[in-house]
């Protein structure tokens, strides 16, 4: 009678263990599916709301010239003429647009006149594009209607590239540009070749005559 009281004791007992371990392994399949659904939900939400951002090295274009003169080379700095300065500046990158604009117009106004003749009519160019009187950048001065005559169809003619003209115009752009060297234009807004004598020429102020450019305000 004992012997059977113990067996029925311990059917009872794993009978009961059983179970238990039943329920739990239930529990935990309950609590799996519930993490895979959460998971699944939260990765559909994130996905939409949160912009994915791509690891990986970022490349921005960066201004092709300085907007300080604090950025310029050592030479630079102690370039004891214009001449120096000139020969300092590099000569490899390309130019901006805005840079090329002005370039171009110390190209074809002026590549036959001395460096201060050139630096002379960028800084006209610069001061223009600082006056309400006219457009507000390089280019739009330099394609204003009728104001320089080398543009022929609102285009500029082409370049010799490889040319020391070229080379020396690019130059003179980046220090008129920077603020380099003081220009004997001073505040200038126009200038014409004195083999010629413009009507309007009468009602402005002279500020320099520099080889075959005079210079007005």
């Amino acid at each position: 009678m004992r012997k059977s009281l113990f067996a029925a004791a311990a059917t009872a007992a794993a009978l009961i263990a059983s179970l238990a371990g039943a329920e739990e392994t239930g529990a935990t399949v309950l609590a799996a599916e519930a993490g895979r659904n959460t998971t699944v939900s939260e990765t559909a939400l994130t996905d939409e709301v949160v912009p994915v951002f791509v690891e990986g090295e970022v490349v921005e274009d960066i201004p092709e010239e300085p907007e300080s003169t604090d950025e310029i080379s050592d030479d630079a700095a102690q370039a004891a003429s214009l001449h120096d300065l000139v020969a300092s500046m590099p000569a490899a990158g390309q130019l901006s647009e805005e840079m090329r604009c002005l370039a171009g117009a110390i190209y074809f106004e002026s590549r036959g006149e001395p460096l201060e003749g050139q630096l002379a009519v960028a800084q006209v160019i610069i001061n223009r594009s600082e006056s309400r009187q006219f457009p507000s950048s390089y280019c739009g001065v330099v394609y204003q209607r009728s104001q320089f005559s080398f543009v022929r169809g609102g285009r500029m003619p082409s370049i010799k590239q490889h040319s020391a003209a070229w080379k020396r115009a690019k130059a003179i752009a980046r220090i008129a540009h920077q603020g380099l060297w003081d220009s004997a234009a001073d505040d200038s807004l126009y200038f014409h070749a004195n083999y010629v004598r413009p009507s309007w020429a009468k009602r402005k102020v002279a500020r320099a005559t520099i080889n075959t450019h005079i210079f007005y305000r």
